[in-house]
């Protein structure tokens, strides 16, 4: 049986919603296993400078980013849908081992396939030192 991650394909704006409020969950949980799910096994993503293609290099790239990215915590927010696709604008906050708070802003654009998985990320980030009082999350 194939994985199915509803809600389906064709979007309206709330399943939309719906989708993009679980992608915040999922990662808000720092879970790279449970995070991988949503997405096709063959799954293409940039990251800012990198290409990861699949699970478990999605798994992997996860791992790797929370051993840096100490006590994150991301917000996403609705840009724009269509059938299979969702754009979103986010931030998220985090330190480094330093004890160095960052904001990161960004855009992804996301594309679906017909189970509801995630095939296509693509994601512009940048990020911003910020002192620990000016958190806003």
């Amino acid at each position: 049986m194939e994985l199915k991650k509803l809600p389906l394909p064709p979007f309206t704006k709330a399943t939309a919603l719906q989708k993009i409020q679980m992608a915040e969950d999922a990662w808000n949980s720092q879970d790279p296993i449970k995070i991988s799910m949503a997405y096709t096994e063959d799954s293409e993503w940039r990251n800012r400078n990198l290409f990861i293609n699949g699970r478990n290099e999605i798994q992997n790239f996860l791992a790797d980013k929370w051993k840096n990215e100490l006590d994150y915590k991301l917000k996403k927010e609705y840009w724009a849908h269509t059938e299979n696709r969702i754009a979103v604008r986010f931030e998220y906050e985090y330190h480094d081992a330093t004890g160095q708070w960052y904001r990161a802003y960004g855009n992804e654009n996301w594309e679906f396939d017909a189970n509801g998985l995630m095939k296509k990320r693509f994601a512009s980030i940048n990020d911003l030192a910020i002192n620990e009082v000016d958190r806003k999350l």
